[in-house]
């Protein structure tokens, strides 16, 4: 329900970067290499559903009786088999495909009834405690709020996801307990019921980082920091300058060629494409539907909207420019603009190779400006008055001038 985080849309549909918190667990099993896929669903149900009835099986659970109760629903609608079966919490959104294979070929490999993912952090705060044995065995998952003051010390954390045998999850979900303070199943109970029956119970490692779980509005804040950051990371490995990460937004689909450099205070948005050698910002928005060529300069509060930019083109101040095809060494001035809606449709404009625009230009599409042709500062282009390679016209409305 995600009642910290003061919402009425279920708090699974909240993004975190361009792709919803549900959105990206899904991604991240299905790029472990697994298909089969089945979410619990309860608060809003119809409205989850919608958003992925083409993804994953839904299961209804009924009433909100915690994760053990959603667990039984789920294995319930399964066919019976002897695999195995990967559980993921529906808000940790920063699992990554990777520790999602390994957790699941740490569990095959050491044939085990249950396998936990965990980590250590310093301030373990609200996270349930990983207790062991003498010989270092998991023993069971105690929640924060039922902690005894020895186990407060404990900086393992149980980070929600599992793997299990699912014969023994079949045998054994049925003996979890409503917990009488929350009156709740919960399923960290079943690592003490597979302990006490003698099952083997092992844990993989993951980056504390990755362990978060989306229960407030801070909470979102940090999970998209911690996404910008790998994205950022990610693009200086493959040779792009970002000179402060910290104050730039990149959506981590976006694609940046080798030796571009990013300033800060720049926004780059999902379905971009940028080529090498570019220099985009400060203070500039690329927004979805833009592909940019190599050699590009793109200035300081420049926008730009399904847009095409040709190589070697300079777009350098206060300019937007949606649903445009730009050429090659094009010069677009200060304050340009190119006016694509007209209340109900959006239209083109095409500006081709060599054109030069003054500053303060209006190009009221749909419009084109021909090879080498230019529009004087300050001008009105209005549509479907496209202008002639190699033309120069001026004034409001645009106009060619005259030879002199």
């Amino acid at each position: 329900m995600g009642t910290r985080m003061k919402t009425e849309t279920p708090k699974v549909l909240h993004r975190v970067g361009s792709r919803t918190i549900l959105g990206r667990i899904v991604s991240g099993i299905k790029g472990a290499g697994i298909t089969d896929i089945t979410a619990v669903i309860g608060f809003k149900a119809d409205i989850v559903e919608y958003f992925f009835k083409d993804s994953v099986r839904f299961v209804r659970q009924p009433e909100l009786l915690g994760s053990g109760d959603a667990l039984k629903y789920a294995v319930d609608g399964m066919e019976d088999g002897k695999g195995s079966i990967l559980v993921a919490c529906g808000d940790t959104p920063l699992i990554t495909d990777e520790t999602y294979r390994k957790l699941v070929r740490t569990h095959l490999s050491e044939k085990a009834s249950c396998t936990l993912l965990t980590c250590r952090v310093p301030e373990p705060l609200f996270y349930g405690r990983i207790v062991r044995g003498k010989n270092g065995n998991v023993l069971k998952i105690v929640e924060e709020k039922d902690l005894s003051a020895g186990e407060r010390k404990i900086t393992e954390i149980n980070a929600g996801i599992y793997c299990f045998s699912e014969g023994d999850i079949r045998k054994f979900i049925k003996d979890i307990k409503i917990n009488e303070k929350k009156k709740e199943f919960y399923l960290t109970d079943i690592v003490d019921i597979l302990a006490r029956n003698g099952r083997k119970i092992v844990s993989e490692n993951c980056d504390p980082d990755e362990t978060i779980g989306i229960n407030s509005r801070r909470d979102l804040a940090i999970a998209n920091r911690i996404v910008n950051r790998r994205t950022a990371e990610r693009l200086m490995g493959s040779g792009v300058t970002i000179i402060d990460p910290d104050t730039t937004y990149i959506d981590e689909t976006a694609v940046i060629g080798r030796d571009t450099v990013i300033f800060p205070d720049t926004v780059i948005e999902s379905d971009v494409t940028v080529a090498g050698g570019c220099r985009i910002g400060p203070f500039a928005r690329l927004r979805p539907g833009t592909s940019v060529s190599e050699g590009v300069e793109i200035g300081n509060f420049v926008e730009i909207c399904r847009t095409r930019i040709g190589g070697g083109t300079k777009i350098k101040h206060h300019t937007y420019l949606g649903d445009t095809v730009v050429g090659k060494n094009v010069n677009i001035g200060a304050g340009t603009i190119t006016a694509n809606y007209d209340g109900k449709n959006k239209h083109r404009t095409v500006i081709e190779d060599n054109a030069f625009v003054g500053v303060g230009a209006v190009l009221i599409a749909p419009v084109r400006v021909g090879k080498g042709a230019t529009v004087g500062a300050g001008s009105v282009v209005t549509k479907n008055k496209d202008i002639p390679a190699g033309e120069t016209v001026a004034g409001i409305p645009a106009k060619p001038l005259s030879s002199r």
